[in-house]
């Protein structure tokens, strides 16, 4: 039953039975301080690889950030130069603080699609997931709580 759960984690996923190492006293003498040195670095790279996110899956989130996001940004900005260019032309009146909100909605948007981008991409190394990706949003977002749950537990 571990080989599957261990099978069906992600390899940046955090472990949910995560036990705590003994800490030993180092020896005294140099030559066996070395070697826990040397021990624990490999450790520590080993770890390191293991919560590293893949580069398809970084790509996959990359693709999504720039549309969820770029394009909200850019209508942002460019609602800046349309709004002088209708208010320049006597085109349409329309009161100042309109402006604000319509730009700072859209800045807004574009902020909720980075986070959106992220959980919605597939962790799954070789699976690509959805276009809109509305399903591995959820269970991301699921695993994200989890795991802040989790760590909330053992803290």
């Amino acid at each position: 039953m571990a080989k599957n759960s261990k099978k069906n984690r992600l390899p940046f996923e955090p472990s949910k039975n995560k036990k705590k190492p003994v800490k030993t006293p180092p020896p005294n003498n140099k030559v066996t301080t070395n070697k826990v040195t040397q021990k624990s670095s490999k450790t520590k790279k080993s770890d390191a690889s293991l919560s590293a996110i893949p580069k398809a899956v970084s790509n996959r989130m990359l693709r999504r950030m720039g549309f969820f996001s770029g394009i909200p940004t850019a209508l942002g900005i460019s609602s800046f130069f349309i709004f002088y260019w209708l208010f320049s032309r006597h085109l349409l009146d329309f009161p100042p603080y309109l402006v604000l909100f319509v730009s700072a909605g859209l800045f807004g948007l574009g902020v909720l699609g980075l986070s959106y981008s992220i959980f919605s991409a597939s962790w799954d190394e070789n699976r690509p997931g959805g276009i809109i990706g509305f399903s591995e949003f959820k269970v991301n977002f699921a695993r994200t709580v989890s795991a802040w749950r989790n760590g909330r537990k053992q803290a």
